[in-house]
């Protein structure tokens, strides 16, 4: 029987918990610098938690996908297909969210969980078609080096540049302005399709990482992970050179640096958690870790439903912040404080959830 690790439970909670935390701030015109977006080149801590979360997905699928008959085809591809279709439509109606005197003419198509969900879809084709571990080393060597490959023959100019990207043509083409984001003030969608093609291979490193952690143990498997994380941050450096480490674009460097920073805290979390058994600590995050994606969604659905309701001339995001977290020591310090009162409502009922051992599948 394969082991169970509790430390990627952990790992999983600990992601969601940092999501939420960096999406939910008081006022984005006051954040503390490692809970900032790099404004392009370059990355902070926040922007290591999506990539994280990919190879959670992964790390998952390890596991999933051994309840099923990899002969049985058909069953394969109407699970991954309804699972991926969910995921996304989830996505989109969070963007419409809320519904009445929405303006659709400009509503965003693509998003977070919109690019889980193509992510999840075709990492899981993949991995099906070609589960041998060394197949599935080429195929994301490929996918890495030709999304690198694309971005310099058909980018217009500069082809890691925010307006000149081949991957923001595409994105226009299939989309048009109206339906893209525009946080950087043009039209450019960090959650792209060109860009999902690296986003892909964040999700089957973490499911080679789950292959590697079943193979090994103990102390042996500490010492490898730890080994696999290093060599990937410095091959992502190294590449960096040449390919800017990029979230916006998630460059091929991007992944290779992500993934090996993933491998380092899996390391750790292995060896703290698993060997040591030093886990009372984790507990909270455990909570989180046993349905991520509800609680994810929750999350944005709280939040969103402030701006439905009006204090005043405020919503009630404003005034809450405004009013009660702002005044507490400085606007900075009341913004984090007003993310974590979000976290910790979002862990109330992670925690029920984990009592009650119900799991709700996306």
């Amino acid at each position: 029987m394969t082991q169970r690790y509790k430390s990627l439970d952990v790992f999983r909670g600990m992601t969601i918990a940092m999501m939420i935390l960096v999406n939910t701030p008081g006022s984005w015109a006051y954040i503390y610098s490692p809970l900032q977006h790099v404004d392009w080149h370059g990355y902070t801590p926040t922007d290591l938690v999506f990539p994280f979360f990919l190879v959670a997905v992964g790390l998952s699928m390890t596991f999933s996908f051994k309840k099923y008959d990899k002969n049985d085809h058909r069953a394969f591809y109407l699970k991954a297909t309804r699972r991926a279709l969910l995921i996304f439509l989830i996505g989109l109606a969070l963007n419409a969210f809320p519904f009445i005197n929405k303006d659709y003419s400009h509503l965003r198509i693509l998003g977070v969980l919109q690019r889980i969900a193509f992510a999840y879809y075709f990492a899981a084709i993949i991995i099906h078609n070609l589960p041998e571990t060394k197949k599935l080393l080429w195929a994301s060597g490929i996918i890495l080096v030709g999304y690198w490959a694309i971005l310099l023959l058909f980018s217009n100019g500069d082809p890691y540049g925010l307006e000149t990207n081949f991957g923001r043509n595409i994105d226009l083409f299939l989309l048009g302005d109206a339906h893209m984001w525009h946080g950087k003030k043009i039209a450019f969608d960090p959650e792209g399709f060109l860009s999902t093609l690296p986003a892909i291979v964040s999700v089957i490193s973490g499911y080679l990482l789950g292959l590697f952690i079943q193979k090994y143990k103990d102390m042996d498997l500490v010492a490898r992970v730890l080994l696999i994380g290093n060599v990937l941050i410095i091959s992502g450096y190294a590449w960096g050179l040449v390919f800017p480490i990029n979230k916006s674009l998630w460059t091929s460097s991007y992944v290779l640096v992500s993934t090996g920073i993933a491998a380092v805290i899996l390391g750790i979390l292995i060896f703290v958690i698993d060997i040591r058994k030093n886990s009372k600590w984790a507990l909270p995050f455990e909570a989180f870790g046993m349905n991520p994606l509800i609680i994810f969604v929750l999350s944005i659905l709280w939040v969103k439903t402030y701006f439905t309701i009006h204090i005043g001339d405020q919503n009630m995001y404003g005034w809450l912040y405004s009013e009660v977290f702002k005044q507490i020591i400085n606007p900075t310090f009341g913004s984090l404080l007003f993310a974590l009162f979000h976290v910790f409502g979002c862990w109330v009922v992670a925690y029920v959830l984990y009592k009650k051992k119900i799991v709700i599948k996306l």
